[in-house]
């Protein structure tokens, strides 16, 4: 695998080798950690939704708009954040954000009511936001094309262990605890990050590499971005996989709980099931690399997530099969969208590498801001799984006609074969 590693972001170049040895495995495993903020403080209250409508006296809808204000706030907070870790460097802003994470997670222990909660979860997006788009800043300065997915996948392990521990844990906690213990656990996670970041984690990006931090520059490097129409396209697909995902996320304890009567512990051990495919599906990527150009592992996994929610919409229409006739296609569906999260990114950063950050920051927003858009269709369309089962046929369906109609995938075939390394 070639590497960044000793190349300022700007430069577009490789350079030899990363040296073997514990620290880039030490670094993958902080950056993983990074980015599993947002999975864990996402998913770790999903079993107390019910519980928090009935504590604050609210609805189902108003609870779940508290899921869309943590994903609105990972939105904004990378099209901010993305710009100053290209100013400022990687580390000041990553540290900064994660401490943000930290404060608002303590004080959702005063939170009186749902509005409160509400505002308090966007400020906790904005503080996940760092960990979101810096990590793939730092990806794509050390790292590009093929190389690229590669590492994205081994991160993907890493992340993915948060979605699928995250609703056990809070599951758990709620037998000893109240909701708001979740958070206090929230708060200790990103204190014991500060510390390994700060220990661990060095800076990537030069001083000659890095860009100035003014309004017209960045506004015109956000422009230049959406003029490059591949670039677009993939964001697009990124964010419409991600937005089938998020209506999983938004609907699964409402359908697993509601529709099914699971409990909070035994909806925590499905939802993680659930996860354990996604994860299985990243690390099946850098195999599929050997193979495959990323565009093309891009393709099937987003064709093939399309038909498994066509099979889901089918079933739970009709009323054939319970709980396992939802479950199995959902699985099938994440383990697709697992496929096609790693490479979607990889393709579009490995344009840009003059502006890793704000590319990364883009792309982090459109999937979130979408993702953020998504999720309360699941509610407002019923909350059961032939909501979740249209939604994600509607995102899937628009980003197979996003892929074929403005990425042409077929074309990037020998563009990322040509520039890209191998896998391993």
């Amino acid at each position: 695998m070639t590497s960044r590693t000793d190349l300022p972001a700007a430069t577009g170049g490789t350079s030899p080798a990363p040296r073997p040895g514990p620290s880039m495995g030490r670094t993958a495993l902080v950056l993983g950690a990074f980015v599993a903020v947002g999975p864990l403080t996402i998913d770790m209250y999903l079993p107390a939704l019910p519980t928090i409508v009935t504590q604050l006296q609210t609805t189902e809808a108003a609870v779940q708009l508290t899921l869309t204000g943590t994903l609105v706030g990972l939105a904004l907070g990378q099209l901010v954040i993305g710009p100053l870790s290209d100013a400022l460097g990687r580390r000041r802003p990553l540290l900064a954000g994660t401490a943000l994470h930290v404060l608002a997670s303590l004080l959702v222990l005063l939170a009186p009511n749902i509005a409160v909660l509400g505002v308090l979860r966007v400020l906790q997006g904005v503080g996940t936001a760092a960990g979101a788009v810096i990590a793939l800043a730092i990806v794509r300065d050390m790292f590009d094309g093929r190389a690229a997915a590669t590492m994205l996948s081994r991160l993907f392990l890493v992340i993915g262990a948060a979605p699928v521990l995250a609703p056990t844990i809070g599951g758990e906690v709620l037998r000893f605890t109240s909701w708001r213990g979740i958070f206090v656990l929230l708060a200790l996670y990103g204190l014991v990050l500060l510390l390994a970041g700060a220990r661990a984690l060095r800076e990537t990006l030069p001083p000659e590499g890095r860009r100035p931090l003014r309004l017209g520059a960045t506004v015109r490097t956000y422009r230049e971005l959406l003029r490059d129409r591949t670039y677009l396209g993939l964001v697009l697909v990124a964010g419409l996989s991600m937005a089938a995902l998020f209506s999983y996320v938004a609907g699964a304890s409402f359908v697993y709980q509601g529709q099914f009567g699971l409990d909070q512990q035994e909806f925590g051990l499905l939802f993680g099931a659930g996860a354990f495919w996604l994860i299985a599906a990243t690390q099946l990527n850098p195999l599929a690399l050997r193979r495959f150009a990323p565009s093309q592992v891009l393709l099937a996994g987003t064709v093939a997530g399309l038909l498994a929610g066509a099979v889901l919409l089918a079933l739970a229409a009709t009323g054939t099969g319970g709980l396992v006739a939802v479950a199995v296609p959902l699985w099938a569906v994440l383990f697709s969208i697992g496929l096609a999260l790693p490479n979607a990114p990889a393709l579009a950063l490995s344009r840009h590498g003059e502006a890793a950050g704000a590319a990364a920051a883009l792309l982090g927003a459109v999937q979130f801001g979408v993702g953020a858009l998504v999720s309360p269709l699941v509610g407002l369309l019923g909350n059961d799984a032939r909501a979740m089962g249209v939604v994600i046929v509607a995102a899937l369906t628009l980003a197979t006609a996003v892929l074929v109609l403005l990425v042409r995938p077929w074309r990037l075939v020998g563009e990322t074969g040509s520039a890209a390394v191998a896998a391993h």
